[in-house]
C-alpha cells in the first residue's frame, strides 16, 4: 500500500463524520444518474414524432397512417354527419402536425354508419305526445340537449303558452319513441290566442245584458249637501173625543 493511500485510510478513519459525508455524497451521485437515465429512456427524452392529418380518411387508411407514424389510436367515439361518408374519421386529437412523443395515443372520433336515434320524451311523462304540455323554453332546451340541429317553432291558436305536441320530419311524435338526430323537428306552440277570444266574446255577449257593465271602477257618488235634512217620520195625532153637547147636536 502506497504512502497516498495510507493517509486518505488514516485521514477518513480519523474523521468519521468526513467518511460519511464522501459516502452520502457518492450515493446521491449514483441516484442522480439512474434516474436520469431511466427518465432518459422511459420518456425518449428527445424523441418526437409528427402527428399525422387522418381526417376525413377511411377508418382503415387512419390506423395504417398512425402506425407507420409511430403511434397509438383510441376510437373516443361515434357520431353522424351527413356532410361525411360512413366510416370516414370526423375529427382527431392531437390534431395534424403536433409534436407528440413516440407511441403517442391519437383518439379518432368515426362518423357513424346511421345517425343516433333518441327518445325525446321520458317513460313518466303523463302525456300521449312528446314534451306536450311543458314550456317553449324548455322544450327547445330539451331538445338540444339530445342534439337535435333543424328545430323550429311554429306558434298556433291555442288557450296557453305550452308546447302542444312535437313534430319529425312531418309526423307526431308520441312519448317513448325513438327519433333520428338528424330529422327535421317542429315544436308547435299554443300562443294563448284562443284564450283571448274567448274572452273578448265573453264581454261582448254580456254587453248586450241590461245593467253590465264591464267597468270595474269604484262608482263615485255625490257629496251630500250638509244643509240638507231629512225629513222625519209623519207624527199620528189620536182624534179628540166630541163632548156631550156635541154628541146630543149630532144625534
Amino acid at each position: 500500500m502506497g504512502k497516498n493511500e495510507q493517509k486518505k485510510t488514516s485521514l477518513l478513519s480519523r474523521h468519521p463524520v468526513l467518511a460519511n459525508l464522501v459516502i452520502i455524497l457518492a450515493v446521491a451521485v449514483i441516484g442522480i444518474l439512474i434516474v436520469y437515465f431511466s427518465i432518459a429512456i422511459f420518456t425518449r427524452h428527445g424523441q418526437t414524432r409528427t402527428v399525422p392529418g387522418v381526417e376525413n380518411t377511411s377508418y382503415t387508411e387512419a390506423i395504417q397512417g398512425l402506425h407507420d407514424a409511430g403511434l397509438r389510436y383510441e376510437i373516443r367515439d361515434s357520431l353522424y354527419r351527413d356532410d361525411v361518408k360512413p366510416g370516414y374519421v370526423i375529427e382527431q386529437f392531437p390534431k395534424r402536425n403536433s409534436t407528440v412523443k413516440p407511441g403517442r395515443k391519437v383518439f379518432l372520433y368515426i362518423n357513424a354508419v346511421s345517425p343516433k336515434q333518441v327518445v325525446i320524451d321520458d317513460d313518466n311523462h303523463p302525456r300521449e305526445y312528446a314534451l306536450s304540455g311543458s314550456s317553449e323554453r324548455s322544450g327547445l332546451a330539451r331538445l338540444e340537449e339530445l342534439g337535435f340541429k333543424k328545430v323550429r317553432v311554429v306558434h298556433v291558436l291555442g288557450t296557453n303558452d305550452m308546447v302542444i305536441r312535437v313534430l319529425a320530419n312531418g309526423m307526431p311524435v308520441h312519448k317513448t319513441q325513438k327519433v333520428p338526430v338528424n330529422a327535421s323537428v317542429v315544436l308547435e306552440v299554443s300562443d294563448g290566442r284562443l284564450t283571448n277570444l274567448r274572452d273578448s266574446l265573453t264581454n261582448l255577449e254580456n254587453s248586450f245584458i241590461p245593467g253590465y257593465s264591464t267597468d270595474t271602477e269604484t262608482p263615485q257618488y255625490e257629496e251630500e249637501d250638509p244643509a240638507y235634512q231629512e225629513p222625519s217620520a209623519p207624527t199620528y195625532i189620536e182624534p179628540e173625543e166630541n163632548s156631550e153637547e156635541e154628541n146630543e147636536y149630532l144625534e
